[in-house]
């Protein structure tokens, strides 16, 4: 009687390695197998020979599963990282109050302005302008002024300032000659009343600035 033929059809395989963005496609041509089906049926062992289709190629657009899809953000975020250095540049001004001690007048980093705490007192002569509140806080705006010009900034760049008083019952007056050099959008502020201030200063006004 006529031997039956047995056809076998092999899909290809594809084999995924830990990391899903690896994908080895296996394929397979001309291969010979050897099928025995005698245990079960009556028909001998039969050679086949099969030319399998080459594969498609896999789109890993869509994870595979849910559980590879932390793993290849993690890779991606490490082949991106980079390093940043800051850029740091010392500020000074010869038209401001030399520094006090171990700091500079202001520090320019990453394009941020920081401006020391400034005083009022005059460049020329390192005294206090006068003994009022509006005396000091106008000649310690007007320090501030020069550094700023110095780092390429003015008083509308200024986006932070901390004010520091002796007595916090000069608050009022304090401010009246403040806002003169803020008239619109001023910056953002913390004012604190202290103990004590450098050479018994009755204010003290630092600052922070983005040049435009």
């Amino acid at each position: 009687r006529k031997e039956p033929t047995v056809y076998l059809r092999f899909i290809p395989a594809a084999v995924f390695l830990p990391c899903p963005q690896i994908l080895f496609s296996l394929q397979l041509t001309n291969i010979e197998i050897m099928a025995s089906i005698a245990a079960r049926t009556s028909v001998p062992a039969i050679k086949v020979t099969r030319s399998l289709v080459q594969p498609k190629q896999v789109s890993l657009a869509r994870p595979v599963s849910r559980a590879l899809t932390s793993r290849p953000a993690r890779v991606a975020s490490r082949q991106l990282s980079t390093t940043v250095y800051a850029s740091r540049e010392v500020v000074s001004s010869d038209n401001a109050p030399a520094a006090l001690g171990p700091y500079s007048q202001a520090i320019k980093a990453n394009g941020t302005v920081y401006v020391s705490g400034c005083l009022g007192l005059i460049p020329e002569t390192m005294k206090f302008v006068d003994d009022t509140i509006e005396g000091q806080t106008e000649q310690c705006m007007k320090n501030m002024g020069a550094v700023l010009e110095a780092a390429g900034c003015t008083h509308a760049d200024v986006v932070k300032t901390t004010v520091l008083l002796a007595d916090i019952g000069d608050f009022a007056n304090a401010n009246a000659i403040y806002a003169k050099y803020f008239p619109e959008s001023p910056p953002a502020r913390s004012c604190f009343a202290v103990k004590t201030l450098p050479l018994n200063a009755l204010i003290e006004i630092e600052a922070i600035a983005v040049p435009k």
